[in-house]
C-alpha cells in the first residue's frame, strides 16, 4: 500500500539564499536507506510544491522573482514516492512489451531513457521538481525538449532559469552536455543543491546494487551486472558536476 506524506502547509517564508560561488550544504544528517529510496515518510511543505522545507522555501523565492519578470513558475512534479514510481515504472513496462512489442530488455532501455528503476529516483527526495511556465499555451506532453528551446513556450523561461536558479540553489540536472550519458536532457529538471548533494553522497554510500536486486520489480529478471552497473554509472551519476 502505498504510504501518503504527510504535507505540511508553511508561511510564506521571507528566505533569500546569498548569491555566492559556492553552495551552503544541509548540516550533516543520516538518512536511511528507506528515506533515500521514497519509502518512508517525510514532511513535505507546500500545496502543489511538496518539497522539504528549506527546498520549498528557497523555490517560493525563485517563484516570486521569476513573477516580477513575467513567468509563472509552475512545478508538474516534485517529490515521488517509491510506490508512484513503482506504478510508473510498471504502467510504462507493460505499454512498450505489450502494446508496443518490444523485448523485456528493450522496454527496459526505453524507460530508462527519461524514468528511474524505483528506488533510485532524485525525486524521492523531495529536493528535485519539474517545472514549466504556466503562462504559455501549449498542448500534448509538456516536458519535452523542444518546448524549452528556441521557439518553444517556455523557451523565455529556460533562459531565465538558467541565468538566475543558481542563486537559489536549484541547479539542473541532467544537462545537454554531449558527453552526458544516462538519462537524456531535461530542461526541466532542477534540483536543490544544498539538500540533494548530501543526500546524493548519503546513497552512494549504500549498495545500490543490491538494494535494486532486492525489490520485486516488473522486469527485474532483466538486471543483469553489466545492466546495472552502467545504470549506476551512467543514470545515477552522470549528473551536472554541480550536483555531485
Amino acid at each position: 500500500m502505498q504510504r501518503r506524506s504527510f504535507i505540511k502547509k508553511s508561511s510564506y517564508a521571507g528566505l533569500a539564499l546569498s548569491i555566492v560561488p559556492g553552495i551552503s550544504l544541509s548540516q550533516e544528517t543520516e538518512y536511511s536507506i528507506s528515506e533515500l529510496m521514497g519509502k518512508e515518510d517525510i514532511e513535505l511543505y507546500g500545496k502543489d510544491i511538496n518539497l522539504r522545507k528549506a527546498a520549498h522555501d528557497s523555490f517560493l523565492e525563485m517563484k516570486k522573482a521569476a513573477y516580477s519578470d513575467g513567468m509563472d513558475l509552475k512545478i508538474v512534479s516534485s517529490y515521488r514516492s517509491f510506490y508512484r514510481q513503482e506504478a510508473i515504472w510498471e504502467r510504462k513496462y507493460l505499454q512498450y512489451t505489450e502494446d508496443r512489442g518490444l523485448t523485456k530488455l528493450g522496454a527496459i532501455e526505453k524507460i530508462i531513457e527519461y524514468s528511474t528503476i524505483p528506488g533510485t529516483s532524485r525525486h524521492h527526495w523531495g529536493t528535485d521538481i519539474d517545472i514549466i511556465d504556466g503562462y504559455p499555451r501549449t498542448t500534448g506532453d509538456v516536458l519535452v525538449p523542444e518546448k524549452f528551446g528556441e521557439g518553444g513556450p517556455f523557451e523565455l523561461l529556460k533562459k531565465w532559469m538558467d541565468e538566475n536558479a543558481n542563486k537559489f540553489g536549484y541547479y539542473l540536472v541532467y544537462t545537454d552536455h554531449p558527453k552526458r550519458k544516462g538519462f537524456k536532457y531535461e530542461p526541466w529538471h532542477y534540483s536543490y543543491a544544498p539538500i540533494s548533494i548530501p543526500m546524493l553522497k548519503a546513497f552512494r554510500r549504500k549498495n545500490i546494487f543490491k538494494l535494486i536486486l532486492e525489490e520485486d520489480i516488473i522486469g527485474n529478471e532483466n538486471f543483469t551486472s553489466g545492466f546495472l552497473k552502467s545504470y549506476i554509472q551512467n543514470n545515477i551519476l552522470d549528473i551536472n558536476p554541480k550536483l555531485l
